[in-house]
């Protein structure tokens, strides 16, 4: 349903190094850049994450919540995510473990404050 998110960032290099190692533990590669955006996709080449200066000029700000929810293909992989979040600098917003009968997320801030989780469904909707 969602094509792609995009978050905003006040050091586009560091943010870059963040989600290339972040985003390499999904498979996701670089497919766009220039010089104030680049962009993420998935091994399919569809869904994506987007990083941006913010066109108006302005500093970059965190939405009061917002958050990226990023798919994975197990709970094994959630933990890989959430991990490398932690080891690249994010700060821990809930520790990776299940949330109720069927849902399984980490939940962590970016360097620039942006939240996001991994997920996978464990069972039935």
């Amino acid at each position: 349903m969602i094509g792609y998110v995009t978050l905003g960032t006040n050091d586009l290099a560091r943010a870059a190094d963040f989600y290339d190692k972040l985003l390499a533990e999904l498979g996701g590669k670089r497919f766009m850049e220039m010089e104030t955006f680049i962009a993420w996709a998935g091994p399919s080449g569809k869904g994506g994450l987007g990083l941006t200066q913010p066109f108006d000029g302005q500093p970059a700000c965190v939405g009061n919540g917002v958050m990226v929810a990023l798919e994975c293909e197990s709970t094994d992989q959630v933990d890989s995510v959430y991990n490398k979040a932690i080891e690249l600098g994010a700060s821990c917003e809930g520790p990776a473990g299940p949330r109720g009968d069927s849902f399984y997320a980490g939940y962590f801030r970016d360097p620039d404050g942006n939240k996001l989780n991994a997920y996978v469904m464990t069972g039935p909707m």
